[in-house]
């Protein structure tokens, strides 16, 4: 008798314009095997070519996690899995591929995110936790150096002081404390969590997919580089862009953003 076929280790669900990426390892934490990883990587190369999706949802399967990070039975099992594990290009890298997507991506960080998987969080642009939600850098108990950018992006989020408390003790913290500490943006009860996302998204999608791609890569380019390089850099392209831009365009869309603003009184 032949063994039950695994699950695939990822789920994309498309409607209305969103995307729904989900980590689909539920017994094991929605760790990062290389399937995963692949799988991964591959969807968002897609979902970042594909005209018809205007903002993507990550998240994990089931109530436990959103992702414990890298698999590390796999990786104990298999002695070129850690040089695996942090290719040089995004065909294995998921934050590196999620951070590539030039469409918003939303993470709905359901429980813990852990090390690598919260490296993948942090590639996401915005955060919405449930209560359930945990955080942790465990790098250092682990004794793996961060290669997907933790030690970048959470200092300039959260601050020096609280990321080295994270990184060097390894303790978790919970939604409310990420919530203080601006590492995420709302928190919601974990039945409300993808409701929550899927919401956010809609509004994504309602904009022009063009500019939002444009702005995101803006905030992204110029938050990689000084304050007046970052002004100099917007003067740049905003310019042509709005010299583009016909009367007849703006006051449509000032009489949309009117009737927008009244029904949300």
């Amino acid at each position: 008798m032949s063994a039950p076929r695994e699950a695939e280790p990822l789920i994309v669900r498309r409607k209305d314009g969103v995307a729904t990426v989900i980590l689909n390892r539920p017994q094991a934490m929605n760790a990062l095997s290389r399937a995963l990883r692949i799988a991964l990587a591959r969807a968002m190369a897609e979902l970042s070519a594909d005209d018809e999706v205007r903002a993507v949802i990550l998240t994990g399967a089931g109530e436990r996690a959103f992702c414990a990070g890298l698999d590390l039975k796999e990786l104990g099992a298999d002695p070129e899995a850690i040089a695996a594990a942090n290719p040089d290009s995004a065909a294995e890298d998921p934050a590196l591929a999620v951070g590539r997507c030039p469409k918003p991506v939303i993470g709905a960080i359901n429980g813990v995110a852990i090390t690598g998987g919260f490296e993948l969080a942090l590639a996401c642009d915005i955060l919405i936790a449930s209560r359930n939600a945990r955080f942790a850098d465990t790098h250092a108990r682990v004794g793996i150096m961060p290669g997907w950018g933790l030690s970048q992006k959470l200092p300039r989020i959260i601050g020096p002081s609280r990321a080295k408390e994270m990184s060097f003790t390894g303790a978790f913290i919970g939604a409310d404390r990420a919530l203080q500490w601006g590492l995420v943006n709302h928190v919601c009860a974990p039945e409300a969590l993808l409701p929550e996302a899927e919401r956010m998204a809609a509004e994504i999608a309602q904009a022009d997919p063009e500019f939002i791609m444009a702005y995101k890569a803006l905030i992204d380019d110029g938050y990689a580089r000084t304050l007046a390089e970052g002004l100099a850099l917007e003067a740049e392209r905003s310019r042509p862009w709005n010299a583009a831009q016909t009367p007849e365009k703006l006051e449509a869309r000032r009489a949309a953003v009117i009737a927008r603003g009244r029904a949300q009184l």
